[in-house]
């Protein structure tokens, strides 16, 4: 059923592929006649090229489990306050960006700073090639602003790491012990008052042999929260078990450095200019506040064609 449906939107997009394409040759037919139809050709040949970027961009997206559902978790670096209120905007930046997708993006675990910001967050994304976009957006972010929380109104760097990994289904047989694992139930807490839990319903799980822990604290129920810790776990240890097998050709552990300076993926500049830039591919925005308000797009499509190139540099 899930290849039928796969199928059945491949022939939708062409069909609109098609039916776009002729509305813009209609147009073009009736402006060679002398009509005046300029606003609407330009509207119809920027809903093409919307159309062909995301087109080109699934045909980007050939990984064993770019199609799955994504696993995101998000750490501050150093710098206190600083860098969890960071990790807490890029969160928010995440959440828009599956929000724009059409996406179903769940949040669940979330460690809140003391004074603002978070120290942790991990959250779900469900949708089709969710884990081949995201994992575009592993690695160091760096924004620098003049910080909110300096009175002297000094500008400030701050630094926060993202991980995605495919989260994985029942069909692939991931083998966890029992023994392996040391459960944990507590209090669910963060701001909120009367939205933290009175009894003890968040569950974190941690497998032993590999320290790896997951943990769950968004549903009231400890079953549920326990259900998608393991969920998160085996997502995990499959991964981990993936860059085990591939480390020598994979390029994902040269993205987990020091969360400091020199390590960084994208740095999101405020001050004293505006402007993002992704250090890979050489990208530059200067909307920062629409790239903040989750329009990741245009850096997720030149993170794939660069990866596209390097894989036909290294064939040939």
């Amino acid at each position: 059923m899930r290849e039928r449906k796969r199928l059945e939107e491949t022939l939708a997009r062409e069909a609109e592929l098609a039916r776009r394409e002729s509305d813009v040759a209609a147009y073009f037919e009736l402006a060679g006649e002398g009509e005046s139809v300029a606003p609407e050709l330009k509207r119809e040949i920027d809903a093409l090229r919307e159309l062909v970027d995301k087109l080109e961009t699934e045909t980007l997206l050939s990984g064993e489990n770019d199609a799955r559902n994504a696993i995101v978790t998000i750490h501050p670096g150093a710098g206190g306050t600083e860098s969890q209120d960071w990790a807490e905007m890029l969160l928010r930046m995440y959440l828009r960006w599956s929000e724009r997708q059409g996406f179903e993006a769940v949040l669940n675990d979330t460690q809140a700073g003391e004074e603002a910001g978070i120290k942790s967050a991990t959250f779900s994304v469900s949708g089709e090639y969710a884990f081949g976009l995201l994992s575009s957006e592993i690695g160091v972010h760096r924004l620098v602003r003049i910080s909110p929380f300096d009175q002297a109104k000094r500008r400030h760097t701050s630094f926060a790491s993202v991980y995605v990994s495919p989260e994985i289904d029942e069909s692939i047989a991931i083998d966890i012990k029992p023994d392996e694992l040391r459960v944990d139930t507590y209090r669910s807490g963060g701001r909120g008052g009367q939205h933290v839990n009175t009894t003890d319903s968040a569950v974190r799980i941690t497998h032993l042999p590999t320290g790896i822990v997951a943990s769950c604290q968004n549903e009231r129920s400890q079953h549920k929260n326990r259900e998608r810790a393991m969920s998160i776990l085996r997502s995990r240890l499959y991964e981990y078990e993936l860059e085990k097998k591939l480390e020598a050709t994979r390029k994902v552990e040269e993205s987990k450095l020091d969360i400091d300076f020199g390590s960084q993926i994208r740095s999101y500049v405020l001050a004293p200019y505006r402007m993002v830039k992704d250090h890979r591919t050489k990208l530059e925005v200067g909307d920062v506040d629409r790239v903040l308000d989750g329009d990741l797009q245009p850096f997720i499509r030149a993170y794939l064609r660069m990866r596209r190139d390097m894989r036909y540099a290294a064939k040939s």
